[in-house]
């Protein structure tokens, strides 16, 4: 860690061992409404921002997008150490922050004052924290911004843009939804539909019907959930897990579902859209995030009501 940096540990939270646990960062501007806060450093820089946030450091913060997220994650937590109290296999989550040390004081206050059980605040007063997610094996990082997430995923790790909204996720199990191509599978079909149109996008999918499709950006992700998923039976599992996907329910559905067969990964619930918006059946599933590599589908999501993150094709 650099010198300017600062890794606060919280000691009322129990140190998960990295190389076991999976490992979900988590920016500060995620878990708490700070857009007031953001806007003051775009307009006056660092040194006021400091400032404030330092003047302010007992003042509490409003909920972000991902603080139901975390209160999931803790629910998950607490039912695999019911299951097994010597569990090691537990999701942790750190805050990896460009902050200051003295800047983030205030969002450990607020983290602690709210009962967010993050093992450890990362400081790093760098324009780049991303160089520090691999050190800490992370194996999800959410961020609100883009620079941060398109250098994560540079750097080999699963990352997305969070938005900023009002979430009424339930916190009672973990509910993720994915899109397919370009978030759990590789662009190529995307790229194929472009060039020859849907006609020919479905004629590529039937002729690889028996070929996995590449993985793509969230997909390492997703094995390691599905994994700690499985240790649960089907009906009493604290996680929940769904893909949310464009492609149509004929030939083009065959080659998703093989390729989840031979990557061996179980979704619970799979709905493909055939084209049709995704936003009402968000609604119903009521995830705490939907990862999509789409604008218009993050939007539609965001209009339903349910909280979403970008997985950019344009880095």
């Amino acid at each position: 860690m650099a010198q300017s940096g600062a890794v606060i540990l919280n000691p009322e939270v129990v140190q998960k061992d990295p190389r076991e646990a999976l490992v979900i960062a988590v920016t500060a501007r995620a878990i708490f409404n700070l857009e007031a806060e953001h806007q003051l450093f775009l307009a006056e820089g660092t040194q006021e921002y400091t400032k404030y946030q330092t003047a302010h450091a007992q003042d509490p913060l409003p909920p972000g997008t991902a603080f139901p997220f975390i209160q999931a994650v803790q629910l998950v937590n607490q039912r695999l150490l019911e299951r097994d109290p010597e569990e090691r296999g537990l999701l942790d989550v750190i805050v990896l922050s460009n902050n200051s040390p003295e800047a983030g004081i205030r969002i450990v206050h607020c983290a602690r004052r709210a009962g967010l059980e993050i093992s450890k605040f990362c400081f790093v007063s760098e324009k780049d924290s991303t160089q520090y997610l691999r050190d800490h094996r992370v194996g999800l990082f959410l961020s609100a911004d883009k620079t941060d997430v398109c250098n994560a995923l540079r750097r080999g790790v699963p990352a997305a843009l969070i938005f900023q909204q009002e979430v009424q996720a339930p916190s009672t199990q973990l509910r993720l939804a994915f899109d397919g191509d370009a978030v759990l599978f590789s662009n190529e079909t995307d790229r194929v539909f472009q060039e020859r149109g849907l006609q020919g996008a479905m004629q590529y999918e039937k002729d690889l019907e028996a070929v996995p499709i590449g993985e793509g950006p969230m997909k390492a992700f997703a094995m390691r959930l599905g994994r700690l998923r499985e240790k649960f039976g089907v009906d009493d599992s604290p996680v929940r897990t769904y893909l949310v996907t464009a492609r149509s329910k004929g030939d083009m559905s065959l080659r998703a579902l093989n390729t989840l067969q031979a990557w061996g990964l179980r979704l619970d619930e799979i709905f493909f859209m055939d084209g049709a918006p995704k936003g009402p059946t968000l609604a119903q599933i009521c995830p705490h995030i939907f990862f999509d590599d789409s604008m218009h589908n993050i939007q539609g999501a965001q209009d339903a009501g349910v909280p979403s993150a970008l997985v950019p094709c344009d880095c």
